[in-house]
């Protein structure tokens, strides 16, 4: 369900779909800058699960080019990611893939009618070992993370 001002994510799954979605209370504009810098992606992306250093985030900012991202656990296990952006529609709509996975992810952003913006993270062609509640929790935490990063 979609929450408003300082609420909670939420986040669905259906089958191989998983979709997270959360108001937050900035523009769109700043929503979309987060999303595609280095120093913006650092300070949320690893949501309640993990840090990512801001070192290691890549954003080739085009179609066919790369957005990777090292995820370090409280364990102290770093994770490289490495995704593929497919479409870029600024300020409304990014699609990228994870070519280990197959996961195609899409980001949208719109103008919130009361203010702020409205984010949602659909995300298809989740591996089996991916459709689980920690995935889902751990994508909603991700815009927890962005809307306190973005206050």
């Amino acid at each position: 369900m979609l929450m408003g001002g300082g609420a909670v994510s939420g986040a669905e799954m259906h089958g191989d779909v998983l979709i997270a979605r959360r108001h937050v209370a900035t523009g769109p504009g700043r929503v979309w800058a987060a999303f595609v810098s280095p120093a913006g992606i650092a300070a949320f992306w690893g949501g309640s699960h993990a840090t990512v250093p801001a070192g290691s985030v890549v954003v080739e900012l085009r179609p066919g080019g790369e957005f990777a991202l090292d995820t370090r656990a409280a364990s102290g296990v770093t994770r490289r990611l490495r995704f593929v952006y497919v479409s870029i529609a600024e300020p409304h709509e990014l699609v990228f893939d994870e070519p280990a996975t197959g996961i195609r992810t899409t980001v949208t952003i719109g103008a919130a009618a009361g203010g702020g913006a409205d984010v949602m993270i659909h995300q298809c062609r989740l591996p089996v070992e991916l459709r689980t509640r920690q995935a889902a929790d751990g994508l909603a935490s991700i815009l927890d993370a962005l809307a306190v990063h973005l206050e």
